[in-house]
């Protein structure tokens, strides 16, 4: 499995290679936001950087743009003072969430598709699929712990998030020709549609028990 970073970048004059690093990934970015894909070659030249040194920290294009994917290490994405109201924290999660999407959605499609395209292995290590929305919605609906299973809660968090994100942005403005707006409008809407359905009837478990 191929990692984001190498251990060439920890061995000696850390500081300047990390500023290289940087130099790199914000190459990177930059060219993906305008509709590109860049290669490691491609990223060295917009950096100033001999191709070379930039193969020493990205040895192909993959780790590269996992690289440049806008990270977001929160652990959660509710406000300091969020309500206990589970339908409030969820909107607020939600809308939190696809802002993030939406300010970055030329990187966002680019680890879209990478995800589609990957063996299995690389994946599963790609940052899209690390299930960081997943613990934010989770965090969001705690207050339902004693009114849901555990099980119930898993299964309600997976039927929102399949609802939300880079993939349902997607379909609604490429396929459904909504406006970003409107899509967004519409994923807030069905996250909260979702949230009342399971509190009325909860949703079906697993076959397996809805543990995973």
């Amino acid at each position: 499995m191929w990692a984001v970073s190498t251990p060439y970048e920890a061995n000696g004059r850390t500081q300047q290679k990390q500023r290289t690093r940087t130099a790199l990934v914000a190459a990177a970015r930059d060219l993906v936001a305008t509709g590109a894909t860049p290669t490691v070659e491609q990223a060295a030249a917009a950096a100033g950087i001999s191709r070379p040194t930039a193969y020493r920290y990205f040895p192909n294009q993959r780790t590269l743009l996992a690289a440049a994917h806008p990270e977001t290490s929160a652990s959660s994405l509710l406000p300091p003072d969020a309500s206990d109201d589970p339908a409030e924290r969820l909107d607020a999660v939600i809308e939190a969430f696809m802002k993030v999407i939406v300010d970055t959605e030329a990187q966002q499609r680019t680890m879209l598709r990478l995800s589609l395209e990957a063996d299995p292995v690389e994946r599963a290590a790609l940052p899209l699929r690390q299930g960081r929305a997943i613990g934010w919605i989770a965090d969001a609906l705690a207050p339902l712990e004693g009114t849901l299973s555990d099980p119930e809660r898993h299964q309600l968090v997976l039927a929102i998030r399949s609802a939300v994100g880079i993939e349902a942005l997607a379909w609604l403005t490429d396929v459904a020709r909504l406006s970003r707006d409107d899509a967004v409008r519409l994923m807030r809407w069905s996250a909260k549609a979702l949230l009342q359905s399971a509190l009325s009837a909860p949703p079906p478990e697993t076959d397996d028990g809805g543990s995973r």
